[in-house]
Parts: structure tokens; sequence; C-alpha cells
């Protein structure tokens, strides 16, 4: 007698199918309540961190607005999956009650864009980002949100870099650039008011700062400029830089050649600590092929032609290194690696030199770590053709400016680094290639274009550097998160047959096999 075969059809198969309705309906409808979703990236893309949270925690009694230039709808586009870490970082932001996300395209909305950028220096472009909160606003360029890595990897930085604005506008201020006066320097207004526009781009707050009258650092400032001084600082002005040198300070000193009534004591106190001395000199060029040219379009003996040697791609021994990206940018190609449109000119303008102290005569030389990042360039014959000539100071500086300095290698610029307390120094022997009526064209120079005069290279180096001193873009904690890539590596051919045969041809058999029994049974 031959068993009676199990059937699924009929009144079971009726029933079976019933209660996975009454099973699954059920579930779908608690999941759909929810909604819960799970983020199985790596690196957490679409999940907030958990610093992010705590800061979000920690300012949950101040109001903060976020400004999207661009609309949520358009990340809906099959095209625009690689940007759905920010959708998804904006989104999260705004389910906080004191969070407010305004999308607009800036084209369509001027109003709004005049709002958030009223002085017209920051810009406001589709994709940018805009935190607003205590009356401070951030930008975030759309440029920095995504971000290609070194080796070529793709990563995301929005979360990182809306996180840190949300922590500096929280606090009521940007870091703020601080101009010295009261030393016959160049004023903002009259000299720098250009600098100081790029500045503001950048995320940075200009003032002006009489420190004597004032009597104290202010506690945002966190770049200390001393432009172009004709007189010395006072012991007063002097003790409280050295106390914020001592705090992890970081200062820029841009001093221009001038007659001075003897030397300037208090300035040269505050380089030695940093292992720099002041030479009281005017440099010029003597030879016609290291001059560049004036305003005028004329080769001028106070155009100099320049080098930047950088720290620490040429001596293991460095840590910071503040001129490689210049470098590459001067030789047409750009730091993320594209071909560059414009060019720089490597030059300086009417400069004096400064020496380096030797490390055996001052007493922080265990710990500070200086490099000249300006240098002057030889000549056809491999010489160096620039003449010093003594200006201000007394008379050893005079004899030594006169006699000693003309025809040799000459440092225009430095950086010092304190690697105990984390101050930092900027030294450049004149203001001119920031000066708006001394110095020379300085941007969009167009690779064509012969005989033009620029101190252009210098003037990067500067609105550079004040990254190196201190990056408005702080460094919040949560970092870029960076698209994960599974790899396979195979000792040889044989090897990789294996593996392909584990992966693909036993799972393909198993199929097959499982397709002819299906076929053989079907009717049964």
């Amino acid at each position: 007698m031959k068993k009676k075969k199990f059937n699924l059809s009929g009144a079971l198969a009726l029933l079976l199918a019933l209660l996975v309705l009454l099973i699954f309906i059920p579930i779908n409808i608690i999941a759909g309540l929810f909604d819960k979703g799970y983020d199985m990236t790596p690196a957490k893309k679409y999940t907030l961190n958990q610093k992010t949270l705590d800061l979000l925690d920690a300012t949950s009694d101040k109001q903060i607005d976020i400004y999207y230039l661009s609309l949520l709808k358009y990340f809906k586009d099959a095209e625009a999956a690689e940007y759905l870490p920010l959708y998804h970082t904006l989104t999260q932001l705004e389910e906080r009650d004191n969070i407010r996300l305004t999308c607009f395209r800036p084209n369509e909305n001027p109003t709004l864009s005049q709002e958030l950028d009223p002085e017209g220096l920051l810009g406001t472009y589709e994709g940018d980002v805009f935190v607003k909160c205590n009356g401070v606003t951030k930008k975030i360029s759309k440029d920095k949100i995504f971000q290609t890595g070194s080796d070529g990897s793709k990563q995301y930085a929005g979360e990182e870099l809306i996180a840190a604005a949300i922590d500096t506008c929280s606090v009521g201020y940007l870091p703020t650039v601080y101009f010295l006066t009261g030393h016959g320097e160049k004023t903002i207004e009259e000299n720098f008011s250009n600098f100081a526009a790029i500045l503001k781009t950048n995320n940075y707050e200009v003032k002006e700062l009489d420190l004597d009258k004032e009597g104290a650092v202010p506690q945002d400032a966190k770049i200390i400029y001393l432009t172009g001084p004709t007189r010395d600082l006072t012991d007063k002005e002097t003790q409280l830089l050295l106390d914020y040198s001592d705090n992890g300070g970081s200062m820029s000193f841009l001093l221009d050649p001038c007659d001075t009534e003897g030397r300037f004591d208090n300035i040269e106190k505050i380089m030695e600590e940093f292992g720099l001395i002041l030479d009281y000199n005017i440099v010029t060029e003597s030879s016609p092929q290291n001059m560049l040219y004036d305003p005028n379009k004329e080769q001028n003996e106070n155009f100099l032609r320049v080098e930047y040697p950088a720290g620490s791609q040429y001596n293991s021994e460095f840590t910071q290194d503040l001129t490689s990206d210049l470098n590459m940018i001067l030789s047409g190609v750009n730091a993320d690696g594209s071909n560059q449109k414009t060019k720089l000119i490597a030059g300086i303008s009417y400069p004096r030199s400064l020496t380096e102290i030797p490390e055996d005569s001052f007493p922080k030389a265990a710990y500070v770590e200086r490099s000249p990042i300006i240098i002057n360039t030889v000549d056809g014959n491999g010489e160096y053709s620039t003449v010093s000539k003594a200006m201000g100071g007394d008379e050893t500086t005079q004899k030594e400016a006169d006699e000693k300095l003309s025809g040799i290698k000459l440092e225009f610029g430095y950086y010092s680094y304190n690697k105990q307390n984390n101050s930092k120094l900027i030294v450049i022997g004149t203001t001119a290639p920031i000066d708006d009526v001394v110095c020379t064209p300085t941007v969009e120079l167009s690779q064509d274009t012969e005989n033009v005069s620029s101190t252009s290279g210098t003037r990067t180096l500067i609105v550079f550097s004040n990254t190196w001193l201190y990056d408005s873009e702080i460094q919040f904690g949560v970092g870029n998160k960076i698209n994960s890539y599974d790899r396979m590596i195979f000792k040889d051919s044989k090897d990789a047959t294996k593996v392909i045969a584990i992966l693909y041809a036993i799972p393909a058999v198993i199929a097959a096999f499982g397709v002819a029994v299906w076929l053989r049974r079907r009717n049964s």
C-alpha cells in the first residue's frame, strides 16, 4: 500500500495562508508605527555621533537656526544618493525642539541670503550650510562637506563641521583676529581692508586692539597681528603678550623695514622666546633675473623673487609644514590634484631679513621648532644677488646689515612653534603683500600673463598661515566619516580561482541541484 503524500493544497493551504496573514500583517503595522531604521554603515554615516548628541543636549537651552541653501527634496533623486548622509544629519538635527531648519535656494530668496551674509563677504551658494546662534553666524562651504582624502577615499565631513559650528556659535563669538594699534602700525581701514575681508570669509572676526589701554588680551583673541610698527611695544604690552604666548596663544608679526631710534627691544624680547632675531635692514635685488615687476609693470629692485622652503617635508625632525600646498599651487596644480587655472608668483617686496638664534643661546630651545618659510633665491650663476642696506637699529645692527647680509642666503619669513605650551609665531619681514596700497596684484593671474608683478605667493602664504596659527574650522572630534569597502587579497591565481569557486560555483551548483529536485517532484 502506497503512503499518502502530503499535499499543501485545498483547505490546509488556505489555513496556512490565513495564519501567515494573521502573523505578518500585525508585525508590519507595528513596524510601520515605530518606523525604526538601522544604520548598517561601518562609519555610521546616517546616524549622529554620541559627541554630537552630547553637544545638542548641552545647548538645548539655546535657539539654533540651521540654513541649508538648497531643498531636501533633491536628496530623493537617484544621483543624490551619495549626499544622503547630509540629509540624515539635517533631519535628525531638526527633530530637536530648539533647532530650526530652513531650506531655501539662494537665488530664489535673495533677502534671506543677504540676512545671512549682510557684508557680502562669505558668499551664499547652492548647497552651503549656515549655522546661527547667539547672534553669531558661521558658514560651512558645500565644498568642505563632502571631501576626497589623499588616498582617493570619499569622506563625509558635514556632521563634524556642523557640530563644530554649533559649538562655536553657542559660545557667542567667532575666533577673532586682533590687529594691534598704538605703535604707528598700518590700519585695517587704510591698508588691510582686503586682507580683513579674506579673514572674514574664512570665518574669523577681525578687530583692532590697543593693548596698552585695554590692559588684557580679550578672551576671544585667537590670533594677534603686529603689522608695520614704527615704535616699540611698551613693557606692559610685552608682558601681556608673553603671558598670552605661555598660555598657547598665536601671533603673527609682519615687520616692515623702517627708520627707528634704536632697536625694538620689546618686540625682540618676544621673538627671542621663539628663537628668532630681527635684522634692521632693507633688502633689494641686484639681478634682473630675480627682479619682479612693480604695479607699473617695470622691473623693480624692491620686488624680489623668492622660494618657500617646507619644514617637515625636508627635515624629518620637524612636525610642521606650512608651504607644501602653496608650492603645489605654484607648480600649477591645486592642493586636491586638479589643474590650476590661475597662477601665483613667489615674490616679496620691500622686505627686511630675519635670523635664527643658535639653539644653545635661548632658554626654550629644547621645546621650540622653527624653520624659514621664505628665502631669497640664487641667480643664473648659482649665487645670491640680494643686497642688504642698514635701516634703523643701532651701530651694531647697522654694521651687521651693511657688511654681512649682502650676497648670502637670507630668510624673510619664519614659523616658530613651542611644543611645550603650543604657542605659535609667524614673523615676516614686510607687510607689503597684504597692504592694499603697496601690494601688487595678488589673485587670478592668468597663465599667459607675462611681465606681471606680484607678491601673490607670499600673500597666499600669509593667508594659509592663519589656519596654522588657529584653524577657524575647529575640529570638534566627530571626524570625517569614510566610505568602507571590503577587499580580498589573493596569493596567486590558484588562490583566486579557489575563492571564486567557493563564492560563486558552489552556490550555483546547489541552486541547480535544488531546481532539478523541484522539476522531478513538481507533479508528485
